[in-house]
């Protein structure tokens, strides 16, 4: 466990940043944001920022940049869970936010796109140690 926390110390940060800024009231007149979709647009940097720490962090533990779908399945798992949480959230202890099933799929695109940028980064045949 002190492991875990040791090398995910910045998705753990991130992550509490991330629902604090989620659940906090909106002021009036600014729940529109700068445009259209925002929000969601929020929602989509939040989670692949999130996705990226968390396979640094796994690199970092692991001094390599190889893994198995396993991993890529539990940080998949983890992170869109962490999404449906804070809608959730939002929907039954933050009432006075609004929960959007729009939201949660703009955080499992942010957690895609983490994904996939792993994967069209991932050094294959360069098994290098960090």
């Amino acid at each position: 466990m002190i492991k875990i926390l040791k090398y995910q110390y910045l998705t753990i940060i991130w992550a509490v940043l991330v629902l604090i800024l989620c659940d906090i009231p909106m002021s009036p007149g600014s729940g529109e944001g700068f445009f259209e979709g925002f929000d969601k647009l929020v929602h989509t940097g939040f989670f692949f920022v999130l996705t990226v720490l968390m396979f640094y962090g796994k690199i970092r533990e692991q001094n390599s940049y190889s893994f198995r779908i396993l991993s890529v399945l539990k940080i998949f798992f983890l992170a869109v869970s962490f999404g449906g949480l804070i809608e959730l959230l939002q929907w039954k202890v933050f009432t006075y936010r609004s929960a959007d099933w729009w939201d949660f799929f703009c955080d499992t695109t942010g957690v895609a796109m983490g994904i996939f940028s792993y994967i069209f980064l991932h050094r294959t045949g360069n098994e290098k140690s960090i």
